[in-house]
């Protein structure tokens, strides 16, 4: 298992967790599209302020950009609703963070007790619970890194992604986000 050898070389056992829209097609074009079907497809990239349809792809990196565990579902699930569908396959005593739409109290402390993993949600400011300034300051830090690891990514894709299948487009999705793996150990 490569990612797990990845997360083994990780010796600051910081991660990094968000997640990234992959559109099908056009939004306009919704009606037309037989990869797929329904409205769990249909989600909304808030960065972007539009909607799209697809798949989002959850990706936990580690504090320098190479991707060790992702999970694909279906682009109307929420960033903390897909999270607790998730396997986080972590190293016991590691830091995972995260920003603010993973934040549920119930999955930080079951996290903390059970996995031994704590996970560090930038916080809202009507938040029940508060971070100290320099707690705020590194979770902003840290939360940067992952941006640049979804612009290398989706380098890898063409201008559109042709499958026949939703499997097959899955499939495409895997092979990119493996390929941008091997180019960050290799480098």
């Amino acid at each position: 298992r490569p990612c797990q050898c990845l997360r083994e070389l990780n010796t600051s056992s910081v991660y990094l967790i968000d997640c990234f829209p992959v559109a099908v097609g056009d939004n306009i074009r919704i009606p037309c599209c037989h990869l797929l079907q329904g409205k769990a497809h249909r989600g909304k990239c808030g960065s972007k302020r539009r909607y799209f349809y697809g798949f989002r792809v959850q990706v936990i990196t580690t504090s320098d950009g190479v991707p060790v565990q992702f999970y694909i579902h279906a682009g109307s699930f929420a960033d903390v609703t897909a999270f607790k569908a998730m396997e986080v396959d972590l190293p016991p005593d590691s830091q995972l963070y995260a920003d603010a739409a993973y934040t549920c109290y119930e999955v930080e402390d079951l996290l903390r007790e059970c996995e031994q993993v704590e996970l560090r949600c930038c916080r809202k400011a009507n938040g029940k619970r508060k971070d100290e300034p320099y707690m705020a300051f590194l979770k902003d830090y840290y939360r940067k890194r992952i941006e640049t690891t979804f612009s290398g990514i989706t380098a890898f894709f063409p201008k559109k992604i042709h499958a026949v299948t939703a499997e097959g487009f899955i499939l495409k999705l895997i092979l990119f986000i493996f390929a941008y793996t091997l180019t960050q150990v290799i480098d």
